[in-house]
């Protein structure tokens, strides 16, 4: 028996890259600390440890990798609406699906951490240099 055809929805590559972000919602209630489970061109899938109500508008600023970027990394502040938020299943990360509609390429070091706890954040995640 062969297997039924499968037809990709997704208009753009995904990259499966896990990078640290910074999220915050744009009403300013709201800020923390996560990692892309994925990114595309128009979106990423992230964890974070707290959930963020669907349709709520967010900042995501992140480091996109030379491999997104086909020349070298670079800051990324990208504004997006939540489109799903999954529940910790196990362990205590919430997932969250941003859908993206405006990027700003950020001057500076790529490298340079965008808020403060990152660095803490990057040990606990076991991806400190």
């Amino acid at each position: 028996m062969t297997s039924p055809l499968r037809f990709e929805r997704r208009a753009s590559q995904r990259f499966e890259f896990q990078v640290p972000v910074c999220i915050r919602c744009t009403n300013g209630l709201h800020e923390q600390v996560g990692f892309t489970q994925n990114l595309t061109a128009r979106g990423a899938f992230l964890y974070a440890d707290a959930g963020i109500e669907p349709g709520t508008e967010v900042e995501i600023t992140l480091v996109m990798p030379a491999e997104v970027t086909l020349s070298e990394a670079c800051r990324v502040r990208c504004i997006g609406r939540i489109t799903r938020a999954i529940p910790p299943v196990s362990g205590s990360k919430w997932g969250l699906a941003v859908q993206v509609h405006q990027y700003e390429y950020l001057p500076g070091v790529a490298d340079r951490l965008m808020v403060a706890e990152g660095s803490d954040f990057l040990q606990r995640q076991g991806m400190a240099r």
